[in-house]
C-alpha cells in the first residue's frame, strides 16, 4: 500500500523586491496615507511565509519603513498555521499574505477587511487575473504562478505535452501527483476531470481517472521538496509542479524539462488582504501598492523571488526563465474557482482517502 502524505504545499511566491526607497507610484509619506515621516514609529504587523528573511528586512521592508516611519512585524508560517492564528485571534497580524485557495477560506469566515481600491492605484497597472481573484471587496494577487508538468526525459519515452500524458506509459510506476490536502491538489482534481474527457467539471469522472493513475504513484507529494528529492534521486520520472521550482529540479538533472501542457496550465496566485480588526488599514492599503508597484515587481522578477503582475514590467532574455512572465503566457492560464473548491474540499478528501490513496 503506497502512502499517502498529507503535509501541505506551501506555496513559496513570496514577494521581494531589490528597488531603494524614496516615493514611487503607489508610495506616500504623508499622514493621511497612513504613513508617518515624524513623530512615535508605528507598527504594521505582516503575516508571511518567512522564505529569505534576511534579504526581507533588508531589501523589502526597510525601504517602506524609513518612508513611512513604521516598524514592519513579521508573523510567519505556512498558509494553514497562520490562517488558523487568525482564526483563533492569537496574533494582531494587520496584513496577510496567502495563496488563493486559503485566502478564500478567510474570505468566507469573514476574517479579512474590505479594501479600498482607490487607495491601492496600482491595481490598475497589473493583470485582470490578478485585480479581484476572490472578488472586488478583497485584496489582489500580488504574484502568480503555474502548475505545468516537469519530467527527465530519460526516463520517459516519447515528449510530454499534456496533462493526459500522465496517464500514459510513460509513467509507468514513475509518476507523483500533489495530494488533496495540497494546494495544487484540488487543481489534479480538476485535471483528471478533463482527461476523462469532460468540459465541464464531473467529479465521478475525475475521481474514478485519479484512482487509474494511483497504481503508478510512488508517491502522493505533500511538499515540494518531497518532489526535489524523488526527481534528483531518478524514484519518479516527473509529475504536475509549479515552474517557480523547476530550477532545482535541472540542479539535479540538467536534462530536466518543464512544460505547459496542451490543456493549460494551472494558475497558483498569491494574495495580500487586511485583517478584519486592524487598525492599520490604510497603512496595509498602501503597503499593499507598493508591493504591486513597477520598481517591486520587476526587482522580484530579475530576483528569481516572484513573477510579475505589473503589466508595465518588461524583461527579456535570461530575466525571463524560471517565471511566469508575458501576457501571453498569464492570459492561457487556468483558473479555478476556489469558492467551490472550499465548497467540495471536505469531500473530496473523503473520496480520494477511500478511492485514490490506497
Amino acid at each position: 500500500m503506497k502512502k499517502w502524505f498529507g503535509g501541505l504545499i506551501t506555496v513559496t511566491l513570496a514577494s521581494a523586491l531589490l528597488a531603494g526607497c524614496g516615493s514611487s507610484a503607489g508610495t506616500s509619506g504623508n499622514a493621511e496615507g497612513g504613513g508617518s515621516t515624524q513623530g512615535e514609529k508605528q507598527k504594521l504587523v505582516v503575516s508571511t511565509w518567512g522564505f529569505s528573511e534576511d534579504f526581507f528586512k533588508s531589501e523589502v521592508y526597510a525601504p517602506f519603513e524609513k518612508e513611512h516611519n513604521v516598524e514592519i512585524v513579521v508573523d510567519t508560517g505556512n498558509n494553514a498555521e497562520r490562517l488558523n492564528k487568525i482564526r483563533q485571534g492569537s496574533s494582531d497580524v494587520d496584513v496577510v499574505f496567502l495563496s488563493d485557495y486559503y485566502a478564500q477560506q478567510g474570505i468566507q469566515e469573514g476574517l479579512f477587511d474590505t479594501v479600498d481600491r482607490s487607495k491601492i492605484p496600482n491595481i490598475d497597472n497589473i493583470y485582470d487575473i490578478a485585480k479581484a481573484p476572490l472578488g472586488e471587496e478583497y485584496g489582489p494577487a500580488y504574484t502568480i504562478g503555474r502548475l505545468g508538468i516537469a519530467y527527465n526525459p530519460g526516463l520517459v519515452s516519447g515528449d510530454v505535452t499534456s496533462w493526459a500524458d500522465l496517464w500514459g506509459s510513460q509513467f509507468a510506476k514513475n509518476l507523483t501527483l500533489p495530494n488533496i490536502t495540497s494546494t495544487a491538489g484540488p487543481m489534479a482534481v480538476d485535471m483528471a476531470s478533463k482527461v476523462a474527457g469532460n468540459t465541464e467539471f464531473n467529479e465521478d469522472a475525475a475521481f474514478a481517472k485519479l484512482a487509474e493513475a494511483s497504481p503508478n504513484i510512488v508517491k502522493f507529494y505533500g511538499q515540494t521538496s518531497e518532489f526535489v528529492n524523488m526527481f534528483s534521486q531518478e524514484e519518479i520520472a516527473g509529475g504536475p509542479i509549479m515552474e517557480m521550482y523547476f530550477k532545482d529540479l535541472q540542479a539535479a538533472i540538467p536534462d530536466a524539462k518543464f512544460v505547459t501542457p496542451s490543456e493549460g496550465a494551472y494558475a497558483v496566485m498569491n494574495t495580500v488582504n487586511i485583517v478584519k480588526g486592524s487598525d492599520q488599514k490604510e497603512l496595509g492599503e498602501e503597503f499593499i501598492n507598493w508591493i504591486l508597484s513597477k520598481e517591486v515587481q520587476e526587482a522580484s522578477a530579475k530576483a528569481k523571488v516572484d513573477s510579475p503582475v505589473n503589466t508595465e514590467v518588461v524583461l527579456s532574455g535570461a530575466d525571463t526563465e524560471g517565471i511566469t512572465y508575458g501576457a501571453d503566457v498569464v492570459e492561457k492560464l487556468v483558473k479555478l474557482d476556489m469558492s467551490f473548491v472550499n465548497e467540495n474540499i471536505k469531500k473530496w478528501t473523503d473520496r480520494w482517502n477511500r478511492e485514490v490513496a490506497q
